[in-house]
């Protein structure tokens, strides 16, 4: 069954390219072997750079669920989630996650996120993009704030 799921996420990546829709990305959340969320990237059709396809096919099954987690879930996307989403995928914690091409084939199309790997590797203060902390201790209220709320939901 999986195939036919993974098989349906490139034709969604294909689709998407052929109407002119955006980008060669698509995924879909499988529970119980049924489709709960398909997505597409639709960076430059939404003027969102977070558009993409994993991000879009989570939100949508979050919201079908009515959960911020994807447990019991199973994510099948057309390609190796970049930096961005695979940080969404951890916190959204579906069961398994298949993948198509990888993360060569996407930067051989010109979709290479390894500087973003490279810079996460780096102190903030040598990153590409000017980083510095302000008001660190202010800051800190929120989180005191949450540590003594009774009512925070935990994730």
């Amino acid at each position: 069954m999986s195939e036919v799921f993974m098989q349906r996420a490139i034709a969604l990546a294909v689709e998407n390219v052929t109407s002119g829709r955006g980008g060669p990305f698509g995924a879909l959340i499988v529970r119980d072997n049924k489709i709960i969320a398909e997505g597409t990237n639709q960076v430059t059709a939404s003027h969102d750079p977070t558009a993409h396809a994993e991000i879009v096919a989570i939100r949508e099954a979050c919201r079908v669920l009515g959960d911020f987690q994807l447990t019991g879930c199973d994510l099948y996307t057309s390609c190796e989630p970049c930096p961005m989403c695979l940080g969404a995928i951890y916190w959204a914690r579906p069961a398994h996650v298949f993948f198509g091409a990888n993360a060569a084939d996407a930067a051989a199309a010109g979709f290479d996120d390894a500087f973003i790997y490279e810079e996460l590797r780096r102190p903030t203060n040598l990153r590409r993009l000017p980083m510095k902390q302000l008001l660190r201790h202010e800051s800190l209220a929120a989180f005191h704030a949450w540590v003594a709320s009774n009512a925070k939901k935990t994730y």
